[in-house]
């Protein structure tokens, strides 16, 4: 999770020398810097066989001194076995022996809802066209359907994860990107909210914001509708201040905002409400919270009997449960009225709409591949393929991997990075594999 403005970029020259760039460096034309988060940073490269953009993304060291977060590790196993339009696609990975550091090849992305956003209110001061934004939508939700189908939870969801394909075949594409905080929930042993404060907080549920323990695929449907919003008004639907210092402090101003726009929650129309921490505690006395004439349609311009708002209102659900799953949202009247959702969203089918020809990023040149660091030739590392998959408990579609890191140039059969994906690999297994056992047991029982 970070704040780096997506994927995306434009025209530089390279910086820093090729002759002392690790082998794999040399088969990119570096550009510059187009990004930069909590994560690492983002640069914009073309390779030089085929003349086509890349995103390369280098990620920060872990701070355990392992040299790559588990995090990375993570994203890496999810990216590699889906594959759909509307998810950003893994082209290579690449780690410098040198340092440990790690870098992720994306096909570029020229946009991000972000920054499109930002372009209409403070560049154009006018709102996007009504296709485009359905076009958007529909497109984020469809890749979102295929995520939630394969048992994956993306948790991270906000514009400028949000990626659009520029110039080319798969121009006006959405693409989800970021995949840091994504991982698979079908079964998992412990709580999620284990794995600490996920989405950031202006997308966040308020299940997330009241520290529910378990959690569904319905908090990334909470965020969709959250970036609807967003793009039809320009500005943050839930724009709230973030209180920091610790773990999982309790996050009032947020929840305000919220409650003001949709109403005080009430047990009669959430019951699993009484059972999270932050409103059993009350502490904060929300409980007892009265708000005014909420009306989310005053908030968004939208007439209440609407489609869109229907939508829209269905996706904001408070309980989990009665939220729009994201195959439910892809069967909504919305997308079956004019102007229907089309592949191309920075086109139109409007007669006499202005097409919009959003501005490429800028890039900072003075940065290369190391940032700030020299590196010097050394063996560099690839992921020389899967040797095994194994399918407990597991759809069909997603699989987790072992993989074997070798490396280039040497003879270690092991090293800090291997070791590190081996311990993850075999965490998520031997879950599954407990899990296995326990219906196992179960079948046993009942059988006798």
């Amino acid at each position: 999770m970070g704040d780096g403005r997506g994927i995306a970029g434009g025209t530089g020259g390279a910086a820093g020398g090729v002759s002392n760039r690790p082998v794999w460096m040399q088969q990119y034309d570096l550009m510059g810097k187009i990004g930069e988060g909590t994560y690492g940073l983002v640069f914009l490269a073309k390779t030089k066989k085929q003349k086509s953009c890349i995103a390369i993304k280098k990620f920060k060291q872990s701070k355990d001194g392992d040299g790559v977060s588990p995090t990375a590790i993570r994203e890496i196993m999810l990216l590699r076995e889906l594959s759909h339009d509307n998810v950003v696609k893994l082209v290579n990975v690449h780690i410098n022996h040198a340092d440990m550091s790690l870098y992720l090849a994306f096909d570029y992305a020229e946009h991000d809802l972000y920054e499109i956003i930002r372009h209409h209110r403070e560049k154009l001061n006018h709102s996007i066209n009504q296709y485009t934004v359905k076009s958007l939508l529909w497109q984020l939700l469809n890749g979102l359907n295929y995520l939630h189908s394969n048992w994956v939870i993306h948790r991270d969801l906000k514009p400028s994860n949000i990626l659009v394909m520029g110039d080319g075949d798969e121009q006006g594409v959405v693409k989800i990107g970021d995949f840091g905080l994504a991982r698979i929930y079908q079964a998992p042993l412990k709580p999620l909210s284990d794995n600490g404060v996920v989405v950031t907080i202006w997308y966040r549920a308020p299940e997330l914001l009241l520290r529910g323990k378990h959690y569904t695929s319905a908090v990334d449907i909470w965020a969709v509708g959250c970036i609807f919003a967003e793009l039809l008004t320009l500005k943050p639907l839930f724009q709230g201040v973030e209180v920091k210092g610790t773990s999982n402090p309790f996050q009032f101003d947020q929840l305000d905002k919220i409650f003001k726009v949709l109403g005080h929650p009430t047990p009669d129309k959430w019951p699993t409400l009484v059972h999270l921490p932050h409103w059993q505690n009350d502490q904060q006395h929300i409980q007892g919270l009265k708000y005014d004439n909420p009306c989310l349609h005053n908030y968004v311009h939208l007439p209440p009997k609407s489609p869109a708002y229907d939508l829209l209102s269905k996706m904001l659900e408070y309980d989990p449960r009665k939220r729009l799953t994201a195959a439910q949202a892809l069967e909504h009247e919305y997308f079956r009225i004019d102007p229907l959702p089309g592949r191309n969203a920075l086109v139109t089918t409007q007669p006499g709409e202005k097409i919009i020809n959003y501005p490429a990023r800028p890039v900072d040149t003075s940065t290369d591949f190391e940032g700030t660091t020299s590196i010097h030739p050394q063996p560099e590392m690839l992921f020389l393929g899967v040797l095994q998959h194994h399918q407990l408990c597991l759809p069909e579609q997603v699989h987790v991997q072992f993989l074997w890191l070798g490396c280039r140039g040497c003879h270690k059969q092991t090293c800090q990075l291997s070791i590190l994906l081996l311990k993850l690999v075999l965490e998520d297994l031997i879950q599954e594999l407990c899990l296995f056992n326990v219906v196992l047991q179960h079948k046993h029982i009942n059988s006798s």
